[in-house]
């Protein structure tokens, strides 16, 4: 029997609650987490390991290896050394020497960063190819959307889909409501063919998840074809929301001119607030929960911006 547990790594930052977690998969063949988070609650997350059970830990898989999701792979092995590390090639340099991300994870996020905490190193002798998970039973899907090297896992009717289809929200509803919340989670360098190949490859698994977990953030159980189709759909409504706000403001303004980006942002924003009835229900959210959503909102306009100026 497969026992699957959400683990909440909630942050000392606004709103971050509910929002970072990890899945633990355990069975009597065997045990694996899915991005462990950042390092400031590795060791929570092994207390709650521990608690749970979990004797031997034979996989931890990275469906990215941004900080908020396999920034605390170096502790999860410090305590369970057996573990082998399952990520993107393109990730794996950046797991054993850690630095370049570090700095990077510092340039974009900056105190959130510090909060995190500074990875460390993942020797390389724990970092696998896909072949070892595959043959226990574990699918790697290459969804990169959200990132280059981002890659989903599919597991016993489980699909572990990161970030591919966005931030996600039950909003206390239940796992098989309709009436959730969604929001892209674009890169700062975001390509949309990419991202509609990656969610097109998840509705193309035959047969089909009985489940998607988010990392972002929950389980869900109801209409899950109809919910990628809309996070594919809604990506396509916030890129020509973004192009027509732009068309009527003579322009998306650069990303140097910041007072005039996050007047635009805004006008943007009004815009899907009232033409996408999944990311309207952000309104729904408790206060400090909104307002994380409404930074983050501005982190995927500036990856949709940036490719339309490009594009231009």
């Amino acid at each position: 029997m497969n026992v699957l547990k959400l683990i909440d790594l909630d942050q000392d930052l606004p709103g971050q609650r509910r929002f970072i977690s990890c899945w633990l998969s355990q069975s009597e063949e065997f045990s694996f987490i899915v991005d462990p988070g950042p390092p400031a609650t590795a060791d929570h997350l092994i207390a709650e390991l521990e608690a749970a059970g979990v004797g031997a830990l034979d996989f931890v898989l990275l469906t990215h290896i941004h900080l908020d999701h396999g920034g605390a792979t170096h502790e999860i092995l410090r305590r369970w050394p057996e573990a082998k590390v399952v990520c993107h090639r393109r990730g794996r340099p950046h797991l054993a020497d850690p630095g370049r991300l570090w700095q990077g994870s510092l340039s974009v996020l900056g105190h959130a960063a510090e909060v995190y905490g500074q990875p460390g190193p993942v020797a390389e002798d724990h970092l696998v190819g896909y072949d070892l998970v595959r043959e226990a039973g574990v699918e790697v899907i290459p969804t990169p959307g959200h990132a280059p090297h981002h890659i989903s896992f599919l597991h016993e009717g489980t699909l572990y889909l990161g970030e591919a289809a966005g931030t996600f929200s039950t909003l206390g509803k239940g796992s098989d409501t309709d009436e959730y919340y969604l929001r892209p989670a674009t890169p700062p360098r975001f390509f949309p063919a990419v991202a509609f190949e990656s969610i097109e490859r998840m509705m193309a698994l035959d047969p089909f998840p009985g489940q998607l977990c988010f990392a972002h953030h929950g389980r869900y159980t109801g209409a899950r074809m109809q919910l990628l189709r809309n996070a594919r759909a809604q990506h396509e409504m916030w890129l020509e929301t973004a192009r027509e706000v732009g068309a009527r403001r003579g322009g998306l303004p650069d990303e140097e001119d910041r007072p005039a980006l996050e007047e635009c942002f805004d006008a943007i924003t009004a815009e899907l607030l009232q033409r996408d009835r999944h990311y309207a229900r952000i309104e729904e959210l408790p206060p400090d929960l909104r307002i994380r959503e409404q930074q983050f909102t501005r982190q995927t306009l500036r990856g949709m911006t940036g490719h339309l100026r490009a594009a231009d």
